[in-house]
């Protein structure tokens, strides 16, 4: 019989430096699995070698936790704008939990059932509605035994408490993640006042993902856990933001950026960019670590790679990459080995090779947010007159800007 593997709390609780995945969504877009615009998972289903063979990449680089494949994974999400699945939403959450606790099980990883925001709350939907959507999850996650959950991925702290009140209910560890920056929700809610009202609601884990880059997120996290402290309160805390450098964002973040979804390649971290982010978390008091969109598998061995002491171990993912580029001794030419040393990898500005691109962008912020007729969701698709009262839109905004 296998040992029975120490749970999330046991492990914060004991000092240990639990190592998130990184980002699926992104992730199989680009492989081909996932369709921009909707972003919903229903690959977890029927593509289930694509999920499985990506949570296996983040065990392999060090990952401690296997995340569902269960973003916009909501009844609502799947029937919006147009959307029309030959899946019910308790297919694919089941199909995610199951693939998560494959390959959870062939390492020391944990399972971890996650919701996120829903089309219902930015529609103005009541308490109850918004919660019973969540409750469809949650009673996936419960029926397959998931080891914690996490509410990630929420612009408003409001919806996020009502996330966590449900995942409560089900007697399991819960975390709860806002994707918000150092000037808080969509609603103005200061990060250590987010916290504390997410603590206050039962969640033992609470942080921020997506949306920003890893050291806007870990200054968000900052006040979190300041605000928390303040009040009184205690928590673990845990941080997975963007692999993107988004310091031209705005309180809504990188979606607002000209170049999201299909153009923010040039914004990439480096592997070299993710220790700093390690170190930082680490630093703050943070001690749950991951990824969100953008963050593939070498951006999570970087992370295990900078707290190889605080850990002790390394990833099997290391076993081909030697510390600080050391491998490059081995290389044919003499000035590539020349780079085979911390303080070079350590101290380069990386070029982008795009001379007549600007280093900043001008995000389209239109001040839309949760109740603005343009976000009310419906199941047809939008149409070409919808397009066209965007477009207009579009065109006051920038000729404001």
């Amino acid at each position: 019989m296998a040992p029975t593997k120490k749970g999330i709390l046991e492990r914060l609780n004991g000092g240990e430096v639990v190592i998130g995945d990184g980002g699926f969504v992104f992730a199989l877009e680009k492989r081909g699995y996932v369709k921009a615009g909707p972003w919903t998972p229903e690959a977890a289903a029927t593509d289930p070698e694509a999920v499985r063979q990506l949570h296996r990449e983040f065990l392999r680089a060090g990952a401690n936790v296997m995340q569902t494949f269960t973003f916009y994974a909501s009844d609502d999400k799947l029937v919006n704008r147009g959307q029309k699945l030959a899946l019910t939403g308790q297919q694919i959450n089941e199909a995610a939990c199951d693939l998560a606790r494959q390959v959870a099980n062939e390492g020391d990883a944990l399972v971890a059932g996650g919701v996120c925001q829903t089309p219902s709350y930015l529609s103005c939907k009541s308490e109850s509605e918004v919660k019973a959507i969540f409750k469809k999850q949650s009673d996936v996650f419960v029926k397959k035994n998931v080891d914690f959950l996490i509410a990630e991925y929420f612009e408003h702290v409001e919806e996020a408490e009502w996330a966590v009140h449900v995942l409560k209910a089900t007697g399991k560890p819960v975390a709860a993640c806002l994707c918000i920056g150092p000037e808080g929700d969509l609603n103005g809610v200061s990060p250590g006042d987010c916290a504390v009202r997410l603590v206050k609601a039962g969640a033992q884990i609470v942080g921020v993902n997506c949306h920003f880059d890893p050291m806007t997120c870990v200054e968000a996290v900052r006040l979190m856990k300041e605000g928390v402290e303040k009040a009184g309160l205690k928590a673990h805390y845990m941080v997975q933001p963007l692999a993107y450098h988004t310091p031209d964002c705005n309180r809504q973040g990188f979606i607002d950026l000209p170049e999201f979804p299909f153009a923010l390649e040039p914004r990439i971290l480096t592997r070299w960019d993710m220790h700093k982010y390690a170190r930082e978390a680490y630093n703050i008091g943070v001690r749950y670590i991951g990824g969100c969109c953008g963050f593939e598998p070498y951006h999570i061995r970087a992370l295990c790679e900078e707290l190889v002491q605080e850990r002790g171990f390394l990833p099997p993912g290391s076993e081909k990459h030697d510390l600080w580029g050391r491998g490059l001794e081995m290389h044919t030419k003499p000035w590539v080995r020349a780079r085979s040393r911390r303080d070079y990898w350590e101290n380069l500005k990386p070029a982008s090779g795009r001379p007549l691109c600007s280093s900043l962008s001008t995000p389209e912020g239109w001040g839309v947010t949760k109740g603005h007729a343009d976000l009310i969701q419906h199941a047809e698709a939008t149409s070409a007159e919808e397009i066209q009262h965007l477009l207009q839109m579009q065109k006051k905004a920038k000729s404001s800007a």
